[in-house]
């Protein structure tokens, strides 16, 4: 089973170096993952090569994910009290596919919680700008991205971990790879 490795885990310092232990413990539960920063088979689309070079990622991303059976998102917050928006959207791309996505993240603060501290609004309903807070208890971040890997039948695994720590520990990951290994 081939399944997509979204995340920012690409904007690390070694992107290369963490795509590859990724892959690792995909192959040891029988799965092939597949990253971002992987080459397509056969290239790029010839009429790719006239678009500017982040069109041409995002093409290259959305043929890795149509290859894949599943995805797995690594929603640990990311610039914010949120998951990665680039992440979101490739887990929002498989979702509409009708094919497996789960997700993990190393942060386990509920999303009102982060909002609120990203925000600056201590209480309340509404931030500094009067926009209503999103405050849905027991969703780790947006509805709509613990929805669709609920509807989709995946796994959402959250840990708590230092600050310092969560961008290196994948045993969250491993949960998430674990689970489709039972699958396939």
């Amino acid at each position: 089973m081939r399944v997509y490795l979204a995340g920012p885990d690409v904007f690390l310092p070694d992107p290369l170096a963490r795509a590859a232990a990724l892959k690792q413990i995909c192959a040891r539960h029988g799965l092939i993952g597949i990253s971002p920063l992987d080459p397509l088979d056969g290239g790029d689309l010839p009429h790719w090569q006239t678009l500017p070079e982040a069109f041409r990622i995002a093409r290259r991303n959305e043929a890795h994910i149509n290859s894949c059976a599943a995805l797995i998102a690594n929603l640990t917050p990311f610039r914010g009290p949120s998951a990665d928006a680039g992440t979101v959207f490739e887990l929002g791309f498989m979702r509409a596919l009708g094919r497996p996505v789960c997700g993990w993240t190393n942060t386990a603060a509920p999303f009102i919680a982060r909002t609120r501290t990203f925000c600056a609004t201590p209480a309340g309903t509404h931030d500094a700008e009067g926009m209503l807070l999103e405050d849905f208890p027991g969703l780790a971040d947006n509805l709509m991205i613990d929805a669709a890997i609920a509807a989709s039948g995946g796994t959402l695994v959250i840990r708590d971990l230092p600050r310092a720590e969560a961008w290196q520990d994948l045993a969250a990951f491993e949960t998430c790879v674990a689970e489709l290994g039972r699958r396939r």
